[in-house]
């Protein structure tokens, strides 16, 4: 096979949708056209072009609302020679982003149209062998939202989560907008688009079947599928040969047959295990496809890991089991949910998920949620999470609605799930597919029946068709319903949503209630809940302008465009207030806001480990951001770390102290998440804020590998005389936690409690930070003195008379003065007491 792949030469031209105000030279651009590189959108040739401002900074979004309603077209010259009389020729899309026409214009001005296309996320091919000579190729783009509203008047409404209907269309779902996502609405072509010459036959597909057996060997069974010609020489006998780790299985495919299945044994098998519990080897999987006369006509290359996977759902004295089992060892997760790292998706490259599936690791995660609202991710995505040890769960991509069954959307649906399930079979990483997010809850919930009547709206695919295709295409994974759901109850029986069984959202925090209330419950695996922050202050500063200056207030209409949740400011003071109240000043309120997001998911962390295994495991909403924007997340649109991933990186630390309240009382709960035992004396100690010790005991710890232990506190050391004034710390090695007995707002906290030093460092400073009373949640944030430096940690607290050194990272001189100093140098005791806190610009 030879493939060319059609990157260049492409122009790309609006037919129909343009308004009359655009600019003379833009609307010149999109009737004559302009270049476009393929992979690309409208917005990233307009970009590239200098024709359109970026729709992530300031206001831009609005400004670039015409183009949802716009009708594209991508064109190019395209010379087809004519081909050999046994010379198949296809035109192949990977990717068409999403209501295509696909046409071709004959040297002598003859129009045949290939195919018409309405997903976004699956492939298409063209037999294009009898179109000869030096003619056009032609995409043309239908607006996606029109062909939404057009088959929503054919169908029937469903409800939604949002206004407009992108339940009605097979596009990334947040390309609509949502609670922190812009509505651009991107068209395109995203993916590769190439021309493949072939002959007797092609490699169309291979799925591997992986297992290992009790011994240590592993199996690789690969069912091939090859598609013929069709042209003379097309029925012959095709050799099949597979190579896995060494080991060699070879077979043939009989004329007239397309498939076939080879069956390679490993002895000894190398196992791949998620991080924190083994090693992750790959080995080295090719599949060649022959001829009669021995000249390959296709090779499969993949690396697999040998592993096994279950999901406990048995009932117990608690309800219903949801428990990953990997390789028969039960592994608490510590998860993020995932969405597309750019909203523009065609900027993401293979470094760019690097880094943050690095983050993801750095935050001690071990599982990413592909959520069911955005893409099934690119092979690097799944390949670097395969070299990580990160476990991935993945949606089938139905979320927050009500989908139509009827055809052409149930057909659509099954041929994508059968596509997508064969492509990332191969990957050890996956662990899960899960049948949508939010369906089945918002069906018995939202008030959906009752607008529904008698209009399907999706069970259907999360109970019959998903299950199937996963069954048939890749049984050695399980398959989830929804998330959320309770595993063996119909959702008029138990509800979907029941923390007692399988999966629960918690979003009565952040929506309605304090987060004191995450203890409320003991879920057995909490699958989302996340509480909002500001992004880091370079990010806001460079993308959140008005007029170009810096917003000074968080009711700036340009901050509001940034901030998508309902009443997303209103929710952020409700839950500051009871901790560390409301700051006037908008630099303080950005910190505090920051602060209390990174408080509020640790302190649900916390709880859901120290219930393990009952609660066994918790994925929170959410690891990534698209854009610059005030959002759940825990790295921001630029990349950088926000408080909450710090809060992360400790709250998921391997070994783990938390004081946690049981059967009335406090208990000391060590959480030992490691291969080996956690043995010692942690000492405790009551204390006044200025280190006045008022108690002191020790507790014994024994605590066994991936096991938590709970030790009730001595009466002297449980409750305060004065819960204002005093602080319990904890010891135990390397580990410190500090509890306090009421929230910050009721604490008299000294508002300066610090001393610092910096010392120059060969790429940075060493800042040096010392308690002269408690402080609490010490933290640097080197991005306001300048946006590409980093530090090593966050979050400290500090008890009086301890010690912090912070190493920052910077290529810079920085202001040293203005390192130890707020806005840069910050705690809590410095913004719970508004009266003491100076104006800070």
């Amino acid at each position: 096979m030879t493939a060319y792949h059609l990157t260049d030469g492409w122009t790309l031209s609006a037919t129909a949708g343009t308004p009359a105000d655009l600019s003379p030279e833009l609307a010149a651009a999109l009737r004559d056209g302009l270049p476009a590189e393929v992979p690309g959108t409208s917005h990233t040739a307009l970009l590239a072009a200098g024709l359109i401002p970026d729709p992530y900074l300031d206001r831009n979004e609005e400004v670039l609302a015409w183009m949802r309603h716009v009708d594209w077209r991508y064109e190019r010259p395209l010379d087809l020679p004519v081909p050999a009389g046994d010379e198949r020729v296809d035109l192949a899309f990977d990717g068409i982003d999403t209501v295509a026409t696909i046409g071709w214009t004959a040297p002598d001005g003859a129009r045949t149209e290939l195919g018409r296309t309405a997903n976004q996320h699956r492939s298409y091919r063209f037999d294009v062998r009898e179109l000869t000579g030096a003619g056009t190729l032609r995409v043309d783009l239908a607006s996606a939202l029109h062909h939404a509203e057009a088959e929503e008047r054919r169908l029937g409404h469903r409800p939604l989560a949002y206004p407009q209907p992108f339940n009605m269309v097979r596009k990334m779902a947040c390309s609509f907008g949502w609670d922190w996502g812009p509505d651009l609405q991107t068209a395109g072509l995203w993916k590769d688009v190439r021309i493949e010459r072939w002959r007797v036959a092609r490699l169309a597909q291979v799925r591997p079947v992986v297992t290992v057996d009790a011994d240590g060997t592993g199996h690789a069974e690969l069912h091939v599928t090859v598609e013929r010609s069709g042209l003379p020489g097309g029925d012959a006998p095709l050799a099949l040969r597979a190579e896995v780790g060494g080991h060699v299985a070879t077979g043939t495919v009989a004329p007239g047959h397309t498939e076939g299945v080879l069956r390679v044994d490993v002895p000894q098998a190398p196992v791949w295990w998620p991080v924190g519990h083994g090693a992750q080897p790959l080995v080295d999987a090719v599949v060649g496809l022959a001829g009669p006369d021995g000249a390959v006509l296709g090779t499969w290359r993949r690396r697999l890991g040998f592993r096994t996977v279950e999901v406990d759902r048995s009932r117990d004295e608690h309800g219903t089991r949801f428990t990953f089992v990997v390789n028969g060892r039960e592994v608490f997760v510590r998860g993020a949910n995932w969405i597309p790292d750019d909203h523009l998706l065609t900027r993401i490259t293979r470094e760019r998920l690097a880094r943050r599936i690095d983050q993801a690791l750095g935050a001690n995660l071990n599982l990413l949620r592909v959520w069911g609202g955005g893409i099934y991710e690119s092979d690097d995505f799944y390949e670097l999470c395969d070299e990580r040890g990160v476990l991935v769960w993945q949606d089938f991509l139905l979320a927050c609605a009500a989908y139509p069954e009827e055809s052409p959307v149930l057909e659509e649906m099954e041929a994508e799930a059968r596509e997508n399930v064969v492509r990332l079979a191969s990957h050890p990483s996956l662990v899960l597919w899960n049948g949508g997010n939010e369906n089945v809850w918002g069906h018995e919930d939202w008030g959906w029946k009752e607008e529904l009547g008698d209009l399907t709206w999706g069970l259907r695919y999360a109970a019959e068709i998903f299950p199937a295709v996963v069954a048939e295409l890749d049984p050695t994974r399980p398959y989830a319903d929804n998330s959320p759901y309770s595993p063996g109850f119909a959702p008029d029986e138990v509800h979907p949503c029941d923390p007692d069984h399988g999966t629960h959202h918690q979003w009565e925090v952040w929506n309605r209630v304090d987060y004191a209330h995450y203890r409320d419950d003991v879920p057995r695996f909490c699958s989302e809940f996340g509480f909002q922050g500001p992004p880091t202050w370079a990010t806001l500063t460079r993308a959140v302008r008005t007029d170009l200056q810096v917003v000074t207030h968080k009711e700036d209409p340009t901050f509001l465009l940034h901030q998508k949740a309902e009443d997303g400011n209103g929710k952020l003071d409700r839950g500051l207030a009871p901790h560390l109240g409301v700051p006037e000043d908008f630099v303080d309120w950005h910190w505090a806001t920051q602060l209390n997001q990174a408080r509020a998911v640790a302190f649900a962390v916390e709880h859901h480990r120290s219930w393990w295994p009952r609660t066994a495991g918790s994925i929170v909403w959410q690891l990534n951001d698209c854009w610059p924007v005030t959002s759940w997340a825990a790295v921001d649109g630029d990349e950088r770390v926000k408080p909450l991933w710090w809060a992360l990186r400790h709250a998921h630390a391997p070994r783990l102290l938390t004081v946690q309240p049981r059967d009335g009382g406090l208990a000391l709960v060590v959480v030992n998440d490691t291969a080996e035992p956690w043995h010692g004396t942690a000492t405790l100690r009551r204390e006044t804020f200025a280190g006045d010790e008022l108690a002191r005991g020790t507790l014994d710890v024994a605590v066994a590998p991936r096991s938590v232990g709970t030790l009730p506190l001595p009466a002297a050391l449980a409750s305060p005389h004065d819960a204002s004034r005093e602080v319990l710390v904890v010891t135990l090695d390397d580990e410190r936690t500090v509890h306090a007995w009421a929230p910050d707002v009721e604490l008299r906290l000294d508002p300066s409690p610090l001393d610092a030093t910096v010392e120059p460092e060969p790429d940075g400073y060493a800042v040096r930070v010392t308690a002269r009373a408690l402080a609490r949640d010490v933290t640097l944030l080197v991005d306001r003195l300048d946006p590409d430096a980093t530090v090593d940690d966050a979050l400290v607290d500090l008890p009086a008379g301890a010690s912090v050194t912070f190493h920052v990272r910077t290529t810079s001189a920085l202001d040293t003065a203005a390192l130890v100093a707020p806005p840069v140098l910050r705690t809590a005791n410095d913004v719970v007491v508004p009266a003491a806190a100076p104006s800070r610009a």
